[in-house]
């Protein structure tokens, strides 16, 4: 892949683009015709080798966020590729470098108009890390935003060694990166997770001591309350009940939370992608990524669609990019 390099770069690039707001089968377009991106003095120039989609990629395309979007644009924050030009001011990567991260610092703050779903992107290299030797493209991609936003809120919760944490929504692409690093960073002693029948297992596998059906347990009405509680689908008005008396809530999908429930969104930065490098390259922490996937770069409005379906386990990704 590293060749990609030393290839010549278009001046014009194949993308997903959406120009209005709504489903992606309304308003997802390939266009064959996108302007590359401009390479400023703190940025990299990647060929996009794969892309993992967000439920924030989806919030940003129905308009969420109009005030702070610039349509139309190229959806897209996770990227796994190929460095092929660096502009001035980069000191960290060069020309060849295989990288991965989430291209934009702040999720919903002027998301870049040419995400992760074209041929090449361009990112601050302060967002990015050298991809861990034993992770594929596909598997790498996969991360960023997840492992970022399980991380940076479990950092804030404040979860220590010998405590216990639930995590609501533990199938998903943040839940099943915060049940690992719940056990294998943060040593937490008991983490319990919530999921449907079918991905019981999979919380198993990942490090949960209590899988917890959701389809027949009400986990807010447990008599066993956790230190910290990490609501990853947007319970909050649950999961103040599941807490310890001082604990700690949090949410990343709830907007306005009641109290004592902290919501909050990542600053992307490549620095903790480094920090957690020896658990992914020690195996310890692993990517999920959904069965039905990848996505060829042809279906990215089937695998939007899926994603907005609320069905995947762990994250969906699109692969191979031209």
């Amino acid at each position: 892949m590293a060749a990609a390099a030393g290839s010549t770069i278009p001046s014009h690039i194949k993308g997903w683009v959406y120009s209005e707001y709504g489903k992606a089968s309304d308003v997802l377009k390939l266009d064959l015709n996108v302007p590359i991106p401009e390479l400023k003095e703190d940025r990299v120039l990647i060929k996009v080798i794969a892309a993992a989609l967000n439920p924030v990629d989806s919030k940003r395309r129905r308009g969420y966020f109009k005030s702070t979007d610039n349509i139309p644009a190229v959806p897209g924050y996770d990227v796994a590729g190929v460095v092929v030009k660096v502009g001035s001011q980069v000191k960290n990567f060069k020309e060849g470098d295989e990288v991965y991260g989430d291209i934009n610092e702040k999720s919903v703050d002027f998301p870049k108009k040419v995400g992760s779903l074209a041929e090449y992107t361009a990112a601050e290299e302060r967002v990015l890390a050298l991809k861990p030797k034993n992770l594929s493209f596909v598997e790498a991609a996969s991360l960023p935003l997840a492992i970022e936003t399980a991380y940076e809120g479990l950092e804030r919760a404040g979860l220590s060694a010998g405590q216990s944490i639930l995590v609501i929504g533990g199938a998903g692409g943040v839940g099943t990166q915060v049940i690992q690093l719940a056990k294998h960073v943060f040593g937490a002693s008991k983490i319990a997770a919530t999921s449907s029948t079918g991905k019981l297992d999979l919380l198993k596998s990942l490090g949960a001591d209590l899988p917890i059906d959701y389809t027949k347990v009400k986990y807010e009405d447990l008599s066993e309350k956790f230190d910290v509680v990490y609501d990853a689908v947007g319970e909050a008005d649950k999961a103040v009940k599941a807490v310890k008396e001082g604990g700690q809530v949090l949410t990343i999908a709830t907007r306005h939370p009641p109290p004592p429930v902290v919501a909050f969104s990542i600053t992307s930065t490549g620095t903790v992608l480094e920090k957690l490098r020896p658990y992914l390259e020690s195996g310890k922490v692993k990517p999920v990524i959904d069965p039905k996937g990848p996505f060829p770069f042809s279906q990215a409005v089937e695998a939007f669609s899926y994603l907005d379906s609320h069905r995947a386990t762990g994250k969906v990704v699109i692969h191979p990019i031209p």
